[in-house]
């Protein structure tokens, strides 16, 4: 950014002062920013910003092209070393042009505006995650496939987890991958018996956050900054972003089922809470290895002749 800005870019950044062990180097970094150039906003008041959303617009020629990226973590030098997390960088417009509004927020008194596409934290995502729910409850009544996978850091807030346990009752099969806090209790019979969860803790921190629903085959899949908490939902600003991109889409899936086979660092999420690891297969499964060697095979280039 400061690169950026002695080139002769317009730069803002908003420098979150409530960021939990880095508050020291966010006013030490904020104020070298504004000292270069750079307009800084220390955030919300009475709101922690929580979102990981980086912009980049460039226009040439009179035509104007945005540059997003979202994450589901920090960008942070120290925390890309030892985190594992999803990031999604698109030039797709309905995103684009949805995180400029997002960052038109902090910059105009705070006006909160409508969103198609993103979902914005404490205004919309729990009533979009409601909905979403909802959806497989409709479907799995109707005999339809419905299914949720949720991969996250913490699992808390009680409506959602009484509306999971509703999905559950209806037939919806729920997998949950929950590395931290679960206020759920999974595998109750007649009450929470289609709900499976496990946590990993590996060499890295298992960060990632994203969210597929079945949605009657067409699945529906989002990279999230949010745990579904209710501080995130409701007192923080959140970012939860679709992921159109069907190769995408199938990617995350197929990186939760790695994950959901694990059998060296998975334990099992019981109403006991016995946390012992899941019994091993005939194969060894140790996630985190996976699916470095899924992304590689995927990401590699073909040899050159």
């Amino acid at each position: 950014m400061l690169n950026a800005v002695r080139n002769g870019k317009n730069v803002t950044t908003v420098v979150e002062l409530q960021a939990r062990f880095d508050e020291e180097a966010n006013i030490l970094w904020g104020n070298k920013l504004m000292e270069e150039g750079v307009k800084v906003i220390y955030g919300v008041p009475g709101l922690k910003v929580h979102a990981k959303l980086c912009l980049i617009t460039r226009v040439k020629n009179e035509i104007t092209q945005r540059y997003a990226a979202i994450g589901t973590g920090n960008f942070n030098e120290d925390t890309a070393k030892i985190y594992t997390d999803h990031l999604l960088l698109t030039t797709n417009k309905k995103i684009t042009y949805e995180v400029f509004k997002a960052f038109s927020f902090f910059n105009v008194n705070y006006k909160k505006d409508n969103y198609y596409h993103l979902v914005i934290s404490p205004f919309f995502l729990r009533n979009k995650i409601t909905l979403l729910i909802d959806n497989e409850i409709k479907n799995a009544k109707e005999g339809k496939k419905a299914y949720i996978y949720l991969k996250l850091n913490n699992l808390t807030d009680n409506e959602i987890i009484e509306h999971l346990y509703e999905a559950s009752r209806a037939g919806v099969v729920i997998r949950l991958i929950i590395r931290g806090m679960v206020s759920l209790v999974p595998g109750v019979k007649d009450f929470s018996e289609n709900i499976k969860a496990i946590g990993i803790v590996d060499r890295y921190l298992e960060h990632t956050r994203f969210m597929i629903f079945c949605n009657g085959g067409n699945e529906e899949c989002y990279i999230s900054s949010a745990d579904l908490m209710t501080r995130n939902i409701e007192h923080r600003i959140e970012v939860t972003c679709p992921v159109f991109d069907k190769t995408l889409r199938n990617e995350l899936r197929e990186i939760f089922m790695i994950q959901w086979s694990d059998t060296v660092k998975a334990r099992k999420i019981d109403p006991a809470l016995s946390n012992n690891f899941v019994k091993p297969g005939k194969k060894s499964v140790q996630s985190q290895i996976e699916v470095y060697n899924f992304i590689r095979k995927v990401h590699e280039k073909p040899a050159e002749k």
